[in-house]
């Protein structure tokens, strides 16, 4: 990395192998402590090599071991005002991060008003990002909600859907010299959510704060905080390929725990009524068939969604969270976050947004036994939405409550900061599958995306795990599946997610081979470690997975054609391993083979298919 001043501007310069990954790109803010954009000098710096271990319990990866070279740049502007730049950098990574000390002329408070943050990406990039949307636009003004369409290979500069520039996490492909991808991690109440600004005819695209209309215009578009006062990481991973993304851990290297519990929160499987079945299915009844359905399939939760107040009530819920534990089956319920920044009508509502009523609710929750909550319908990125996902996370550990947030920002290094935080939406997810058979239609290329994207840097609520032919209670009605079982089975180990809401339904285990609710019943949801294996946003994704001694090696085919691919899976050697491949049309087949000294594997994929090769 090159750090360079020009005419009082400061700037930072990336390259990998010696190639020029980010060209001379901005850094600065302007605060209530001082105009960092302009006037600056470079009155010093310091460099120390960092070390650390840690664990993380819900995680891709459950061990690792951070090595850093951090610099600290101090600047001073024309009124002898001070900023610190602490540069992280690994070999795979790079964060930065502003911190405004206090100072004679500062002592209590900062507001951020704005970051000239920016990233210049050399000329024939291409992208695979996602626009940002409009505030209080979408059903029932329920957005910005980090749920539009990825790009898929646009060039640099191309102007954004909305025109609002781009949210995090963004994908870079910079031709034949590798790959980037830019995110932002460390937002805890203290700072805003940001995102990307359309790129000038420059390459440069440059941090954004919220809008004014998120949350409903209620609260400041800045940030405050007391002195000293630290903004969120940008985070920065290159490589020749794909690997060092898919396997970065940046989002959590640079954070530390918010919250200190002695609660364990535990991860896992659920099934889950609504995502077929939908809002009718929101009744005593039918909730008790999806617990049977979580016994049968050894899930450790049911996911009750939204209207349980009203259709069930919280007498019988007692009763049913009695019933789930007598089966050892966990219940979480679904909550709507709201106040008033959006219209969704969905209850329960206004049980979550103030600390007197949110902590009334959880304590009852606690009470009957209930272990997590799905909270859904947020208002954006200002520091009052921040807080507020803050807020929650913190109560909710107090009572024991494991959490998902939904219709949502990007989680930044929350799995991490937070022992309870599970996963997060974030995403277009698989509601759409229900929704919209175009969506249903693209799903195979768009779900090839999320692993280089997305889920690269956080645990994402999918909701994967399909094996309906139409999605819908009534055979004959809803969208058509395109996907074949196979690669429905490899999207759990593709996907990953603490808490994997499951997309099964009670006959499905009557109508297809037990195999593969064999297989469903083993897959972890957490892993000890994570490994590119290949892949092409878009196109196919091979990703290995181990938890404990045992690897699960996953690939999808998001092409409408058959793929032959020739992988080296030398975690294999010496194992006997299960394999779950396309069979004829979407169904699937079982094989199993003894791996010997050779390791290379042909991967036959249908098109829109897949396979899971895994240790029993």
């Amino acid at each position: 990395m090159e750090i360079s001043v020009t005419d009082g501007k400061a700037y930072y310069s990336l390259f990998y192998q010696k190639d020029e990954f980010l060209g001379k790109s901005p850094i600065g803010l302007l605060s209530s402590a001082g105009d960092f954009t302009k006037g600056l000098k470079l009155a010093g710096h310091t460099s120390v090599k960092i070390q650390e271990s840690y664990q993380l319990s819900r995680s891709k990866v459950s061990q690792i071991n951070y090595k850093a070279n951090e610099l600290k740049c101090i600047f001073t502007n024309a009124s002898n005002d001070t900023i610190h730049i602490i540069f992280r950098i690994t070999n795979t990574d790079v964060a930065f991060s502003y911190l405004i000390p206090k100072s004679k002329k500062n002592t209590t408070n900062c507001t951020v008003e704005k970051e000239i943050t920016g990233f210049k990406l050399p000329a024939g990039t291409t992208t695979f990002i996602t626009p940002q949307a409009p505030p209080s636009s979408g059903w029932q003004k329920t957005k910005p909600s980090y749920e539009e369409e990825y790009t898929r290979e646009e060039p640099v500069g191309t102007k954004s859907q909305y025109g609002l520039g781009y949210t995090f996490p963004a994908l870079f492909h910079l031709g034949n010299k590798g790959w980037v991808l830019l995110s932002e991690t460390g937002v805890s109440d203290t700072y805003v959510g940001t995102r990307l600004s359309d790129a000038g005819s420059d390459g440069i695209y440059t941090v954004t704060f919220p809008q004014d209309g998120e949350n409903n215009n209620q609260g400041p578009v800045t940030a405050s905080a007391i002195l000293p006062m630290q903004t969120s990481w940008k985070t920065i991973t290159l490589g020749r390929t794909l690997k060092p993304i898919v396997e970065s851990t940046a989002s959590t290297d640079v954070v530390k725990p918010l919250v200190k519990t002695s609660k364990i929160f535990d991860a896992g499987r659920a099934s889950w009524s609504w995502i077929v079945w939908q809002d009718e299915s929101c009744n005593y009844n039918d909730q008790k068939t999806f617990i049977d359905l979580a016994a049968d399939m050894k899930c450790e939760f049911i996911l009750i969604d939204a209207l349980w107040d009203t259709t069930i009530g919280k007498e019988k819920m007692a009763e049913l969270v009695n019933y789930a534990k007598s089966k050892n089956v966990g219940v979480l319920l679904w909550y709507n976050s709201n106040g008033n920044w959006n219209t969704a009508p969905q209850t329960p509502k206004d049980r979550m947004n103030t600390a007197e009523a949110r902590r009334e609710e959880m304590q009852w929750l606690q009470q009957i036994g209930v272990k997590g909550l799905k909270i859904d319908f947020f208002g954006g990125d200002k520091q009052a939405t921040m807080k507020l996902y803050h807020d929650i996370l913190t109560d909710a550990a107090e009572f024991g409550l494991n959490i998902n947030f939904h219709g949502t920002t990007l989680p930044r290094g929350w799995e991490r900061m937070y022992p309870n935080f599970m996963t997060s939406e974030a995403v277009l997810a698989s509601e759409n599958l229900v929704f919209q058979q175009s969506f249903s239609d693209r799903y195979p290329s768009t779900a090839t995306i999320y692993p280089f994207t997305r889920n690269a840097v956080s645990s994402m609520d999918f909701g994967p795990v399909f094996l309906n032919k139409r999605l819908n209670r009534n055979p004959d009605k809803g969208t058509i599946r395109k996907t074949t079982d196979a690669f429905e089975m490899a999207t759990a180990v593709v996907f990953f997610s603490a808490v994997q809401h499951w997309g099964l339904t009670p006959e499905n285990l009557k109508e297809k081979p037990a195999y593969l609710f064999d297989y469903l019943k083993n897959v972890p949801t957490v892993w000890d470690e994570t490994r590119f294996i290949d892949g092409y946003p878009g196109k196919y994704c091979v990703i290995a997975r181990r938890k404990n001694t045992k690897w699960y090696i996953a690939a999808i085919n998001g092409e409408n054609s058959t793929k032959k691919i020739t992988v080296d899976l030398s975690m294999l050697k010496g194992k006997n391993v299960s394999i779950i491949s396309d069979g004829d049309g979407q169904e699937s087949k079982f094989s199993t083979q003894k791996f010997g000294n050779e390791t290379k594997f042909n991967l036959v994929l249908s098109a829109n298919g897949g396979t899971v090769l895994f240790i029993p």
